[in-house]
C-alpha cells in the first residue's frame, strides 16, 4: 500500500500563496504520476495540476499562470505552489498519485485532503 501525507494547507488574505506538499510512502515500484485536485462543496472532484515523470505538467485553466507543481523523486514528494490566490479558490486540495506497486500493478490513491481558505 502507498500512504500520502498533505501539508501547507490553511488560511490566507486573497493575493497572497500557500505551497502543499504531499509525500508518498510505501511499497512504490514507480510513481507515474502525482499531482492534485480539488473538491468545492456540493461539485465533483476535478483536476488542478499533475505531474507526469520529471517534467511533464499539465494544468487546470483556472490556474495556470498562478500555480506551479513539482516534484522531489529522491523523496516521493510534490508540491503545489500558489500563487494570487483567490476566494474562488477557497476548497480542499486532495494529492493524488499514480503508482506501481509491483511490476504489473498500478494503482491510484488519494491523500485524506488539505483545506485551503482564501478570505479577507
Amino acid at each position: 500500500q502507498v500512504q500520502l501525507v498533505e501539508s501547507g494547507g490553511g488560511l490566507v488574505q486573497p493575493g497572497g500563496s500557500l505551497k502543499l506538499s504531499c509525500a508518498a510512502s510505501g511499497r512504490i515500484i514507480r510513481l507515474n504520476a502525482m499531482g492534485w485536485y480539488r473538491q468545492a462543496p456540493g461539485k465533483e472532484r476535478e483536476l488542478v495540476a499533475v505531474l507526469r515523470g520529471t517534467d511533464n505538467r499539465q494544468y487546470a485553466d483556472f490556474v495556470k499562470g498562478r500555480f506551479t507543481i513539482s516534484g522531489d523523486n529522491a523523496k516521493n514528494t510534490v508540491y503545489l505552489q500558489m500563487n494570487r490566490l483567490k476566494t474562488e479558490d477557497t476548497e480542499v486540495k486532495y494529492c493524488y498519485v499514480d503508482a506501481n506497486i509491483a511490476w504489473n500493478t498500478r494503482e491510484n490513491y488519494w491523500g485524506q485532503g488539505t483545506p485551503v481558505t482564501v478570505s479577507s
